[in-house]
């Protein structure tokens, strides 16, 4: 077991990659979106400020979660197995914690319709409310990282995998 514990201590991001880390992935996952729906033509400033803070919460709290499990799983491995664990895990990160927040959202919308808390019916309106927000976010959502957020995707991991040992 202390070879866990050694490992976990290490895995530990610095205050400085983690504060200015996680601002600029989410500022760059909202310039993603935003590039996606001006190429689009859909791109409307005073309606969409909220998808894109969206988008820009997802992207930070997603690097905040993904630096410490990408440098658990890479911390002493070889270079291509930084990157891949690097990708990896700020991709599943940053996806997991913005369909998260946007599932959050849609159901505090459907709030108002569903029965009251914690009753059979609460229950099943608020699994099935989710997993449809997760769904129409995976359909619709995951689009808006395209073009720039696969490059960007890939020029973070490759930083955070250089700066991993």
């Amino acid at each position: 077991m202390p070879g866990v514990r050694a490992r976990l201590k290490a895995s530990l991001p610095g205050k400085t990659e983690l504060l200015a880390g996680a601002p600029v992935w989410g500022m760059l996952m909202a310039l993603s979106a935003a590039a996606s729906l001006h190429l689009g033509k859909r791109l409307d400033f005073p309606t969409d400020t909220v998808l894109l803070a969206l988008y820009f919460a997802g992207g930070a709290l997603g690097w905040s979660a993904a630096l410490p499990l990408a440098r658990f799983c890479a911390a002493g491995r070889r270079p291509d197995t930084r990157l891949a664990s690097c990708l990896f895990w700020l991709s599943v990160a940053t996806v997991g914690i913005t369909a998260l927040l946007f599932a959050l959202q849609y159901r505090s919308f459907y709030a108002q319709w569903h029965a009251p808390f914690m009753t059979r019916i609460w229950l099943n309106q608020f699994v099935f409310t989710s997993a449809s927000a997760v769904y129409q976010f995976a359909v619709m959502g995951l689009r808006l990282y395209l073009p720039l957020g696969f490059v960007f995707l890939l020029a973070a991991s490759a930083i955070m995998a250089r700066r991993i040992r």
